[in-house]
């Protein structure tokens, strides 16, 4: 008996629990590259890349080569309990690449949610402190401690009750927010709610991926690295989305030329495998006992030897170049549909790299978005073959996060699906 979508999401109704949502109605056979096929035979452009995790794509050859190597050696024993070179060597290799200048260190975990958290739980045992400033909109992962720091209530905080304490949040600069107004908010926080010598961290992601591809201003991330040195808190910053070459550099904050004290990163580094991590100041990062961090499945064999190719990938198939190349495609496409009238209407495109968002607005050349506009868009593009992701604080953002490896012609082909749902939708 042939299984389709429709009885698939049937069987999913009844055996998985609606509070983990999907953003189409098709589901995957195989992938390849940046195509991806459903139950039901038809073709997909993926556009989502897996929310930024496939910068080189569904199944590369040289990461499947490595995965099936180590599948041929072992797949578990817990760095815990026997290590194995792959873990180190990845650490080493992310040392090299650190964002930062003197001695780096690097532990791996398993999800996003897992490095940002570590990251904070590193920086309290450094500082000895407990508070955390984090920034409206961003999103840091779903665990408690992840959500508290998330800087949006629906979907990620309402209904679980009291979330850790001793987390804040300021604005993120935007159209009506300046570096200006998040720095007296700052300000304000410290006059008011706690003093900087209570604070060991404060997280921020360079371009904020579900917040709408919203770029740290330099002005911004200066300051709070002069504030962070001034009152001995460490800067963390999140990189799980925009990491490994997707801005065009490796680290999404090297663009502004200021050092964090770590890094949290996962989605691209395991191109396809669960791997995430934190890679810090060697000091900081020894200030935690033997025990205090770690994980069972944390940095996993096969998880290690995928990474390892991915870094190999970026390096020799010269993704940094082609992230900004594909970067400037999309910016000139985007750009084309705000001047037109006959298209619904959207927003100059904004982001870093192939890193690149848009927003749906309510009047042509006008600035107000279109709440909730962006996910009816995606399901008409699903429609037509193609896998596009919502963002933003109102939903009215769609974000682009192709593989890096995808051809120009199937780009191209995307964004002309996304021009013929734009057409679509302008006529409804």
């Amino acid at each position: 008996m042939s299984t389709t979508n429709k009885d698939l999401l049937t069987r999913r109704a009844n055996a998985v629990p609606r509070g983990v949502a999907s953003s189409t109605p098709i589901f995957a056979d195989r992938a390849e590259n940046a195509e991806l096929w459903d139950v039901e035979g038809r073709r997909y452009i993926d556009f989502g890349g897996g929310i930024a995790v496939l910068n080189v794509g569904h199944r590369h050859p040289k990461v499947m080569a490595a995965v099936k190597a180590q599948l041929e050696r072992f797949t578990h024993t817990a760095f815990q309990v026997s290590p194995y070179e792959s873990y180190i060597e990845l650490a080493e290799k992310l040392n090299a690449r650190a964002p930062f200048s003197g001695p780096a260190k690097t532990i791996f975990f398993s999800t996003g949610g897992e490095a940002t958290e570590n990251a904070v739980k590193i920086a309290r045992a450094a500082t000895g402190r407990n508070g955390v400033i984090a920034f409206c909109g961003g999103f840091h992962g779903r665990t408690l401690l992840a959500s508290a720091m998330t800087g949006k209530v629906l979907p990620y905080k309402a209904p679980f009750g009291t979330l850790p304490g001793q987390v804040y949040h300021i604005p993120f600069p935007d159209s009506d927010v300046s570096v200006e107004d998040s720095l007296k908010m700052l300000h304000f926080l410290f006059a008011a709610d706690i003093a900087p010598t209570q604070v060991a961290a404060i997280i921020i992601e360079p371009v904020q991926g579900e917040g709408g591809f919203r770029v740290a201003p330099t002005a911004l991330l200066k300051e709070l690295r002069r504030l962070c040195d001034e009152h001995g808190i460490k800067l963390i910053a999140d990189e799980v989305q925009s990491g490994f070459a997707r801005t065009g550099k490796m680290f999404g904050i090297e663009h502004s030329g200021v050092e964090p004290d770590l890094v949290s990163v996962a989605k691209s580094l395991g191109g396809g495998l669960p791997i995430s991590g934190v890679i810090g100041r060697a000091d900081l990062m020894d200030s935690v006992p033997p025990g205090g961090l770690g994980g069972t499945y944390a940095g996993a064999p096969l998880a290690c030897a995928a990474a390892l190719a991915v870094l190999d990938v970026i390096e020799e198939e010269k993704l940094l170049d082609r992230a900004n190349a594909m970067g400037e495609r999309l910016r000139a496409r985007i750009e084309s549909w705000y001047k037109r009238t006959d298209l619904l209407p959207v927003s100059m495109p904004r982001g870093l790299g192939a890193m690149v968002a848009f927003d749906i607005l309510e009047t042509h050349g006008g600035t107000e978005q279109r709440a909730g506009a962006a996910g009816k868009l995606c399901a008409l593009a699903c429609e037509k073959g193609l896998i596009l992701l919502a963002c933003g604080v109102k939903g009215a953002t769609i974000r682009i996060l192709t593989p890096l490896t995808a051809s120009d012609a199937l780009l191209d082909e995307g964004l002309d699906l996304i021009e013929q749902t734009l057409a679509e939708a302008a006529k409804a």
